[in-house]
């Protein structure tokens, strides 16, 4: 009798001998590209050392201070604007009118990130990408402080303002992008949360030039000097800014990525019909399920720390002297300035410390989880109505922020950094989504929350949890970056560190595995069961046609 045993254990053998073609056969197509496309992001080095070239880190710096600086004069002076533009409405709708107009600015970042990186990426290269963007935004910078008012323009007045500001963040949508990606790509590995942490403390230190211009302009002007005519000063210092800063980009150069790219021109004009790379850098970007899935992240954890810098640096000083009155908007200017000295202080510091941490990301998650208590405390700070105290609210919520901010920038480019041809696109759509979603609405956001908050006190004046109410709402956005990082992003730095990430996914792999061999061999095993249960008398009346007699009698 033929035994089934030996029959069911050579199938074992075939079944382990095609395991890992089994596996992968029954993984959805998109799923196994996903898997494909991230064994590629890890295989890939971004270890490679630039020679931390000053120049490029100048110009990005330079760059940051600059458009930043023409960016947040807006901002800050939010009530004056609202005054000349929209006379009409109350203090509250002026208030709000012009911050709808800075939001508008913002809706056009993600455009400027698709612009200027197909510029940076696949035509110009990163340096004159950003000197077309210092050109952009000065112009309009110039014009809005040149604009006639309501008064005088009547609907037209508003109308142009709108525009000229939506210029301004189509600028500085390719900006940002492009100080991070030339100075991370010029930098030594060992140095590149230092000097990111230097670009980003110097957009900042944008802020910190516009929040001292502005104390300036309402320290020397009366109140009445500044709503007619001294807000628009501050817009015209660009003049002065721009020269200097034509001057230090003009002696960068590009970084080695790029010029080995231009260097090989010739062939990737073959190699780009035969890949695709025709197709605009945001298609390609957005066409992989992998770089999408990298996207996402990385616009679910910049959305907490654009949420944080704005409603701390742009909205605190508004809510503390126009919508509380605890002091006049001249010693809240002042107060933001020194904060905002202090942060820079503490960014580059964190940035320093980020390139000692095995895993980059590390850091961020520690800062990140601050986040979600910090803004509250602040705001529960802010009804000790002590100035000593209001400045401690925003000196600890700068800490905690800093330190995710220290190692962002260089986190920023290494998640691209693996595809030159993609890194200034990528780099530029995530961190300027993330902006428009979270950073341009934080303000109209946090001014709604607040009038809520306002009618759930009502006239008590000793009530406390609803004046926590914006600030929960950074905690809500800190806990979904939190999720981003542990779930969604994939970082080099997986690698060095073994994250428990990439084991915990090899463990359910093979979990799945095993299961579907269990499966398979149970399935196996009924087959041949009922295949060989073959009734004993035939089988042994069974005579093979080797020893059959022939009609002739003969065998």
């Amino acid at each position: 009798m033929i035994n089934s045993t030996n029959a069911i254990e050579g199938m074992e053998k075939v079944l382990q001998h095609d395991e890992a073609g089994d596996s992968d056969s029954e993984i959805p197509h998109d799923e196994k590209l996903m898997k494909d496309e991230e064994d590629t992001f890890y295989s890939q080095s971004t270890d490679h050392d630039g020679d931390d070239n000053i120049w490029g880190l100048l110009s990005g710096v330079g760059g940051n201070i600059y458009e930043w600086y023409d960016f947040a004069v807006y901002g800050l002076l939010a009530p004056e604007i609202g005054k000349t533009f929209f006379p009409d409405s109350s203090p509250e709708l002026q208030l709000v009118n012009s911050f709808g107009v800075y939001l508008a600015a913002f809706l056009m970042r993600p455009l400027g990130a698709i612009f200027f990186g197909e510029i940076g990426d696949r035509v110009l290269g990163r340096k004159n990408a950003l000197v077309f963007s210092i050109v952009l935004i000065t112009v309009p910078s110039v014009l809005m402080g040149l604009l006639p008012g309501y008064d005088q323009w009547g609907i037209t007045a508003p109308i142009l303002l709108v525009i000229l500001r939506m210029f301004q963040g189509l600028s500085v949508g390719g900006q940002l992008a492009g100080s991070y990606v030339i100075s991370i790509e010029q930098s030594s590995s060992k140095n590149r949360g230092f000097r990111g942490s230097i670009c980003d403390a110097s957009s900042v230190g944008g802020f910190l030039l516009a929040s001292a211009m502005t104390a300036l302009v309402r320290r020397c002007l009366t109140e009445d000097q500044v709503d007619n005519w001294g807000w628009r000063v501050p817009f015209w210092v660009s003049l002065v800014l721009a020269p200097v800063l034509y001057f230090v980009i003009n002696n960068a150069e590009d970084s080695k990525v790029w010029e080995e790219r231009t260097e090989q021109k010739e062939t990737q004009q073959i190699i780009r019909e035969q890949e695709d790379l025709k197709n605009p850098a945001f298609v390609d970007l957005l066409s992989s399920p992998f770089r999408r899935r990298q996207l996402f992240g990385m616009v679910g954890v910049l959305g907490a720390i654009s949420g944080s810098f704005y409603i701390l640096f742009l909205f605190t000083p508004v809510y503390l002297s126009i919508l509380r009155g605890y002091m006049s908007e001249a010693n809240a200017s002042l107060m933001t300035f020194v904060i905002v000295a202090c942060y820079i202080g503490m960014v580059i510091f964190f940035g320093r410390i980020s390139d000692t941490f095995p895993h980059r990301m590390d850091l961020m998650k520690i800062g990140i989880i601050g986040l979600v208590v910090s803004c509250p405390v602040m705001f529960g700070m802010f009804e000790c109505e002590s100035v000593f105290g209001y400045f401690l609210a925003q000196l600890q919520f700068a800490f905690v922020l800093a330190i995710v901010e220290g190692g962002k920038a260089a986190w920023e480019v290494e998640l691209w950094m693996n595809d030159p041809s993609l890194s200034f696109t990528g780099v530029a759509i995530g961190h300027n989504l993330a902006s428009t979603l979270f950073g341009g609405t934080m303000p109209l956001i946090a001014t709604f929350l607040f009038y809520r908050s306002d009618d759930m006190a009502g006239d008590d004046e000793d009530a406390f949890w609803p004046r926590l109410i914006p600030a929960f709402y950074i905690s809500v956005l800190a806990c979904m970056a939190l999720s981003a990082l542990n779930y969604l992003i994939r970082h080099p730095h997986d690698v060095r560190t073994g994250d428990v990430m990439m084991r915990e996914a090899e463990e359910k792999k093979s979990r799945k595995r095993a299961k579907n061999m269990k499966k398979k061999k149970k399935e196996m095993i009924s087959k041949l069961e009922s295949t060989l249960s073959i009734d004993d008398t035939f089988l042994s009346s069974y005579i093979p046609p080797s020893v059959q007699e022939t009609p002739s009698g003969k065998v």
